[in-house]
């Protein structure tokens, strides 16, 4: 953990391992498309970024930004990361020479149990990462049970789907993140003591539907190819099966290194020119990481080198592989 005047801040998960992956250069341009608690951005400038401009979705994060960040090389923007790209041109900005992207909840909405986010202290059903829309609850009162069923199996790839949804029905109006947890450890089957408590796939579930994380992970790396300049570096932290297949799709996709087509599986598409290259292997956190921060158990981080070809037309990578 690092500290500005503010007190303490968390520190990002493989923060060095991103900076070396983004290879910053003393005085070039950076993206932090998802600024949090703005770990990632202070490694940057500290590596010799000479600026860098910082999105995120959520008002608080860039409220707090210049109390977290005091330095004038930041420059912040509410907005999601998937439009990154139009506005850094409405600003005339050029193409940047990196982009670092943390995928999902940030720790600090983890934290705060008022944004309803997790269910470690009890607080409101909310889950807005922008603070706007249908909030967690709202949804679940209103959903019907085939629907709810049918978030936690697609985003939480939870097995109890059915019974879970039925659970929820049933207790309806569900209003508490404590609530809700109790709802899914007893439709679950849950006892004291297993390795993992099934409400975290709910919880992951329901986020990542109301505020549709996958389709603007996949925007937002598409976002990004159209942002970088050639040799520009792309870096991308997932916390999750489902976020990391999105980035393994699009990269091996983008690289023209997707299998070839055959008559059992033709290519449905016309091949196009690689926008990257050099993509590195998977990297995950350290043992000496995972064991002072369990949250960075599941993260993976994958990056690439942009080339000079166009960016390609179509955003959608979605993998099916699942």
């Amino acid at each position: 953990m690092t500290r500005t005047s503010s007190g303490p801040r968390h520190l990002p998960v493989m923060v060095d391992e991103v900076v070396q992956a983004l290879a910053i250069a003393r005085g070039e341009t950076l993206v932090d498309g998802t600024f949090g608690a703005g770990g990632y951005t202070l490694a940057m400038l500290a590596a010799g970024a000479g600026r860098v401009i910082g999105f995120d979705r959520d008002p608080d994060a860039i409220a707090q930004g210049p109390t977290l960040v005091p330095d004038d090389r930041l420059t912040l923007i509410e907005e999601r990361f998937s439009q990154m790209d139009r506005v850094l041109a409405e600003r005339g900005i050029g193409p940047v020479d990196a982009i670092a992207l943390d995928i999902g909840v940030s720790s600090m909405q983890i934290d705060h149990a008022d944004r309803g986010f997790s269910f470690q202290a009890d607080g409101p059903l909310d889950m807005r990462m922008s603070k706007s829309g249908l909030t967690a609850a709202e949804f679940l009162n209103q959903a019907d049970e085939a629907e709810i069923a049918r978030i936690l199996k697609d985003y939480g790839e939870e097995p109890r789907a059915r019974a879970i949804a039925r659970a929820i029905a049933a207790a309806r109006p569900v209003e508490r993140t404590a609530e809700l947890a109790a709802i899914v450890r007893r439709a679950a089957g849950f006892r004291a003591g297993q390795r993992t408590d099934p409400a975290t796939r709910t919880f992951q579930a329901i986020r990542i539907h109301l505020n549709a994380e996958l389709d603007e992970l996949e925007d937002g790396l598409a976002a990004a190819e159209r942002s970088l300049k050639p040799g520009g570096r792309l870096a991308v932290v997932t916390f999750h099966s489902l976020e990391d297949r999105i980035v393994k799709r699009f990269l091996r996709t983008r690289s023209g290194a997707t299998p070839a087509g055959s008559r059992h599986r033709p290519v449905l598409t016309d091949p196009a020119v690689p926008t990257f290259e050099r993509v590195a292997r998977p990297v995950s956190p350290s043992e000496r990481e995972m064991a002072a921060n369990p949250r960075a158990r599941s993260a993976r981080l994958r990056s690439a080198v942009r080339t000079s070809a166009p960016a390609w037309q179509s955003g959608k990578e979605r993998s099916d592989e699942r």
